[in-house]
């Protein structure tokens, strides 16, 4: 069950900081950018989040939500049936009244996890393993030669510098 927030005003301060901590993040690769999307889930399909008291927290959700269907739809195929659900939820305005507008909130956030999943399951697909050169490790016979090589030129240098 859901619980009710305490104040209005915390949820404002926890969706700014989360905004600015995970937005600000810098350039964005998909990877920040799925895990921004679900902290913005987390926030409306978490387990002991609470529902949001006022429209105007029903707004700034949904309003983050949508950025983040914007920012993950380019990141997947035009084709991806999680991308054309989610844009279209998006595309649609939160309703009035208290229950229509949270049910349109979570759907809007079920629809954004599904496309973080997708954006997550394009990333595996596309991703191909590649492989570095890998240094030979050298023998031990090899170590001792070119310590040996070493230790000789540093007593020819010594030799050769004058006595005064």
């Amino acid at each position: 069950m859901r619980r009710p927030l305490a104040s209005g005003g915390g949820t404002h301060q926890r969706l700014a900081a989360n905004t600015q901590s995970c937005m600000g993040a810098g350039p964005g690769s998909p990877g920040h950018r799925a895990v921004a999307a679900a902290e913005t889930v987390a926030l409306v399909l978490g387990p002991e989040s609470p529902l949001p008291e006022s429209a105007d927290d029903v707004e700034e959700l949904a309003w983050l939500l949508r950025g983040h269907i914007g920012q993950l739809g380019a990141l997947v195929t035009p084709e991806a049936s999680a991308l054309h659900s989610a844009q279209k939820l998006a595309s649609e305005a939160v309703s009035d009244g208290y229950m229509p507008s949270r049910v349109h909130l979570v759907r809007l956030a079920e629809a954004t996890r599904d496309l973080i999943a997708a954006v997550e399951a394009h990333d595996m697909a596309s991703v191909k393993p590649t492989m570095r050169p890998r240094w030979r490790k050298p023998r031990i016979n090899v170590l001792r030669a070119v310590v040996f090589v070493v230790a000789f030129a540093c007593v020819i240098l010594a030799a050769s510098v004058p006595r005064t």
